[in-house]
């Protein structure tokens, strides 16, 4: 018997487009209820860049979307796939823990970020809180300009509504649990 071929991962960027332009929302009113930059919504929706866990969330609530729609194809088969996934999003890989969460305050997730790797120049920064455990690893969590060294067995909460990023640096693949509250 042939194997199925998984099928093609729609790009985020072109559902959040998609979804933006059903629901005829502007990016100059994407930009005001996420806070991001226009010029930086144009380049997620063009494929250019790949959103954070916690920018998707911030864009799915702007859009009044369960952010699930983003991620779920991403899912099917995350396994088989991780090395293919974790490309399109500039080396991390997300999966979520709390599928069918719609309108929910809390999400969870799976991240997975490659050896020595950072999400290049992106800040993370929405309203609530973020938890961090370290499931295997060793991570930087830059909160403001406070850097915390996690490494596996520890963790991390912080208010996200304060600029942070994450980036691993060890020399192997890290695996974390990140739990999002927001508003």
């Amino acid at each position: 018997m042939a194997k199925k071929k998984a099928p093609a991962l729609v790009p985020i960027g072109k559902k959040i487009k998609k979804v933006r332009t059903q629901k005829k929302i502007t990016l100059e009113r994407m930009a005001n209820e996420t806070g991001f930059k226009k010029d930086y919504l144009k380049e997620i929706e063009a494929g250019k860049s790949i959103p954070p866990v916690g920018m998707i969330l911030q864009i799915s609530r702007a859009l009044q979307i369960d952010s699930e729609f983003f991620l779920k194809d991403q899912e099917a088969n995350i396994e088989s796939r991780v090395k293919a996934y974790a490309k399109r999003t500039d080396n991390y890989a997300y999966t979520t823990l709390t599928p069918g969460a719609e309108h929910k305050r809390l999400n969870a997730f799976r991240v997975k970020i490659k050896a020595m790797q950072e999400h290049k120049k992106v800040e993370y920064q929405h309203e609530g809180e973020e938890f961090v455990y370290v499931l295997k690893g060793k991570i930087e969590v830059m909160v403001g300009d406070h850097v915390n060294s996690l490494k596996e067995g520890e963790s991390l909460h912080f208010n996200s509504a304060i600029k942070h990023k994450l980036r691993n640096i060890g020399k192997k693949d890290a695996e974390l649990l990140v739990v999002i509250y927001g508003s």
